[in-house]
C-alpha cells in the first residue's frame, strides 16, 4: 500500500450495526443454533457468523481498531465471544433496540468520544456480498467520492432482481461531476414502496437501497441536525459527559422511541444524497426467510444446515416466511 493511500486509510473510520432482533428468521436460527439467536450472530451462510463476515468487509476498508460495533445490551452472551479482540471502546452497548437512527447517532458519538472526526462508512451485519473483492472496490471508491466532495453522503445501491416492496429505492439522477462518473445525485427516495410503484421504479431502471452508508462523520452529524433535532437534542441533553455513561443511556433509551435513519432522514431525500452503484457484484439483505433461501440456492458451497432442513418439515414453512 503506497503512503497515500496508508494515510488515506488512518482517517477513516467504521460503524457496524448489530443490535437488531431478526424476529422473521428466528425459526431458522434455532435450528441453526439449537436456539433463536439474533441473525447476526449465526452462521446462516457458513462457518462464519453474518457479524464475523461483515468485520472482514469492514476491515478491507477501515482499521479494525477504527472501527466500533453497536449491540444491544441484551445480546451479550452472544456478541461477547465474537468482539473479544476489540476493546472495550469499540463495543457500543445500547441498553434496548431504537431503530437504526439512535444506533447510529450513538455510534457517531463515540467514534467523537475517540477523536475520530473522520470519513466513516455504515455496515448493517445482516448483508450477504457475493465477492468481497470487488466489494471492496466499489466502498473504496465511495470513500474518495467523499474525499473529494465532503458535503456528500453516498449510499450503494443494488441491481434489484424483483419489484421488491420491502427495500427503500433510490432513483438516479445526473452524476455528481465528470471526474466522479459513477456517482450519481439520487432524484427521490422510496421506502418500503406499494406493489404498483416498485413495479415502476424496477421497470424505470431504480436501484435497492443497500443502506451500506459512506460520508464524513461531520456530514452525517448535520444530518441529524436538520431532520431529526429532537434526536439529537436528547442524545445531547442525556448524554452530556458524567462520567457514567451506561446509566446516562438507560435514561436516554427510556425516552426513546423507535427511529429509522431511512424512514426520517433518508426519505427526505436530502440534496446532499449520492449513490454509488454497484455493478457486477450480488447483494442481498437476509432480513426475510426467502431471501436466505435464494442465496444459499444460488451458492456452490451450501452450509452445512441446509440439507439437513430441506429434507425436514421446516423448508416449506420457512419459505412461505411462517
Amino acid at each position: 500500500m503506497s503512503q497515500p493511500e496508508n494515510s488515506a486509510r488512518h482517517s477513516r473510520a467504521a460503524i457496524v450495526l448489530a443490535g437488531g432482533e431478526g424476529t422473521r428468521l428466528r425459526s431458522l436460527t434455532k435450528f441453526i443454533c439449537g436456539a433463536e439467536v439474533p441473525k447476526q450472530f449465526c452462521p446462516l451462510l457458513g462457518e462464519r457468523t453474518m457479524l464475523e463476515e461483515t468485520l472482514l468487509r469492514a476491515d478491507c476498508a477501515v482499521p479494525p481498531e477504527h472501527t466500533v460495533v453497536v449491540v444491544n445490551r441484551e445480546h451479550q452472551r452472544f456478541y461477547r465471544p465474537l468482539l473479544r479482540a476489540m476493546a472495550p471502546h469499540q463495543v457500543v452497548e445500547q441498553p434496548g433496540n431504537r431503530g437504526t437512527a439512535p444506533a447510529i447517532l450513538f455510534g457517531l458519538r463515540r467514534l467523537l468520544e475517540l477523536g475520530r472526526e473522520a470519513t466513516l462508512a455504515v455496515f448493517p451485519s445482516d448483508h450477504f456480498v457475493g465477492d468481497n473483492e470487488r466489494f471492496a472496490r466499489h466502498i473504496e471508491m465511495a470513500f474518495q467520492a467523499v474525499d473529494e466532495f465532503p458535503q456528500l453522503c453516498v449510499l450503494l445501491g443494488s441491481t434489484p432482481k424483483a419489484p421488491e416492496r420491502s427495500y427503500g429505492w433510490l432513483e438516479p439522477d445526473a452524476r455528481i461531476s465528470f471526474t466522479r462518473p459513477d456517482i450519481l445525485c439520487v432524484r427521490r427516495f422510496w421506502e418500503k414502496p406499494d406493489q404498483e410503484t416498485a413495479i415502476r421504479l424496477y421497470r424505470g431502471g431504480c436501484l435497492w437501497n443497500s443502506f451500506i452508508i459512506v460520508a464524513a462523520l461531520p456530514t452525517l452529524h448535520a444530518m441529524f441536525a436538520e431532520y431529526t433535532p429532537e434526536l439529537l437534542c436528547t442524545f445531547g441533553a442525556e448524554m452530556a459527559p458524567s462520567g457514567d455513561e451506561q446509566a446516562a443511556a438507560e435514561r436516554l433509551y427510556a425516552r426513546l422511541g423507535s427511529t429509522g435513519f431511512s424512514e426520517q432522514i433518508l426519505s427526505q431525500c436530502p440534496p446532499n444524497l449520492a449513490v454509488l452503484k454497484m455493478d457486477n457484484l450480488e447483494w442481498n439483505d437476509l432480513g426475510e426467510p426467502a431471501r436466505v433461501l435464494d442465496v444459499v440456492a444460488s451458492m456452490r458451497r451450501r452450509p452445512r444446515w441446509f440439507d439437513h432442513f430441506v429434507s425436514g418439515s421446516n423448508f416449506d414453512s420457512l419459505a412461505a416466511g411462517k
